[in-house]
């Protein structure tokens, strides 16, 4: 038999991204492991429709393009999937002031009417990994979706890309 009070512990048992510094100010905690998210957005690219939207679900597993979707790991068993790019951007701050640090895409397909997707966890995990590091990298996607990215990113804030290193500006050319 459950109580109620098992119910609540149940759900408030959630992951959260860690936001800030949850550690600040305890003396007996190193905080070895913790990664803040806080500066990177996901941004979805989809050359089909010849559009590029930020969609902060993505960071879930939850983006506009993924829900409803089950994905699998065999690209085979998705033989109508339609491609789409996740692409993890980090923003970081320097004397100039804000800029693009780092842009690593992530690939995808889906098939909508079947309901089912092609996706690999670790690559998508693995990008994160590398945009939070500061690297950029987009030379294995398509050149239309490099090309509407690059556009986005210099629409969605000239200062960011102004800021920006050159060599996250030349994968772009």
């Amino acid at each position: 038999m459950t109580s109620s009070n098992d119910k609540e512990i149940k759900k408030s048992s959630q992951f959260t991204i860690m936001k800030d510094d949850p550690i600040d100010g305890h003396p007996g905690f190193s905080g070895g492991g913790v990664i803040s998210l806080e500066n990177m957005s996901p941004v979805i690219v989809d050359p089909n429709e010849d559009r590029v939207f930020v969609d902060m679900g993505a960071m879930h597993g939850r983006s506009e393009i993924e829900k409803r979707i089950r994905f699998l790991t065999d690209k085979s068993e998705v033989p109508n999937g339609k491609p789409y790019w996740i692409v993890w951007i980090t923003v970081e701050r320097n004397e100039a002031g804000p800029f693009y640090y780092g842009v690593a895409g992530s690939y995808l397909e889906v098939d909508r009417e079947a309901r089912r997707g092609y996706k690999i966890l670790a690559e998508h995990v693995n990008q994160m990994d590398k945009s939070l590091k500061g690297r950029t990298v987009v030379d294995h996607m398509d050149d239309h979706s490099r090309a509407l990215l690059g556009k986005f990113l210099r629409e969605f804030n000239e200062d960011y890309w102004n800021n920006s290193e050159d060599e996250l500006k030349e994968a772009f050319k």
